[in-house]
């Protein structure tokens, strides 16, 4: 799990519920008619905005890959691809049926390796996968910044709806204080919504989708390298370009270790 998605959303709500319960309570910032023009406009946009497959497929996306961590980071791909090599060079394909690898993507390719498949079906095979989930990350990405883009304006329509009626009903004391809360508490609805969870996980989703891309790429060129029988040295050189240059640094320390 993703410690910092949760630990900035618990921080972030508690900061809004603490400054909300701290000269009042919180049931004067419930109000339907904001929450109304909130969240139904904000949906109606994204309605608008985006196909309904991708809105389906999106938000689920958002929430899983968000708060999910890659369980194998780049600098344990490149190990485990190079002691494929070596274990591949050693005993052939067939040994690398033996093997246990927690990447599903990594235990595809290995498995084409293992059964013989050429190269260039190899390739094709896995540069559709990533390809298709890359687009479905950034699918999600652009999800959650439709709403996030329009929760504040809608947010504006709240407040200005709600001057409106304040205007129109001077007259009447008693309806002046309930016609300011839905203009302000719109706006705050939208702020909060735009700015503490959907944009954040828009740009969680964004980072992602090119921390994947670079680990997949990664993963069909080791693959690629084992299916023509390189050194596990040379594989491990060839990946090392794929780190930041401190992990490379770091690999090649252990390696010469």
């Amino acid at each position: 799990m993703d410690i910092a998605t949760a630990l900035g959303f618990a921080l972030g709500t508690g900061v809004v519920l603490l400054l909300m319960m701290l000269d009042g309570d919180l049931g004067m910032f419930v109000d339907k008619h904001a929450i109304i023009v909130i969240f139904g406009g904000s949906t109606a946009a994204t309605l608008i905005r985006f196909p309904l497959s991708t809105i389906l497929h999106g938000l689920p996306m958002g929430i899983r890959f968000a708060f999910n961590l890659r369980r194998i980071t780049s600098h344990d791909l490149v190990e485990q691809i190079s002691h494929l090599a070596d274990v591949a060079r050693k005993q052939g394909p067939i040994g690398l049926e033996k093997e246990e690898i927690e990447d599903t993507f990594l235990a595809k390719g290995i498995r084409y390796v293992a059964d013989g498949y050429d190269s260039d079906f190899i390739r094709d095979n896995l540069e559709r996968d990533r390809d298709n989930f890359l687009t479905h990350l950034d699918e999600g990405s652009k999800v959650y910044r439709g709403i996030g883009d329009c929760a504040p304006a809608f947010g504006m329509v709240g407040t200005l709806i709600g001057m409106v009626q304040m205007f129109a009903n001077m007259s009447d004391a008693s309806k002046l204080g309930p016609f300011m809360a839905v203009a302000l508490l719109a706006t705050l609805y939208g702020a909060v919504v735009s700015n503490l969870i959907c944009l954040p996980l828009a740009d969680k989703l964004h980072g992602r989708l090119i921390d994947e891309e670079i680990n997949r790429s990664l993963i069909i060129d080791g693959v690629l390298m084992i299916r023509d029988s390189k050194s596990p040295g040379v594989v491990r050189e060839m990946l090392m370009a794929y780190l930041p240059e401190h992990k490379r640094d770091e690999l090649a320390e252990a390696a010469a270790a």
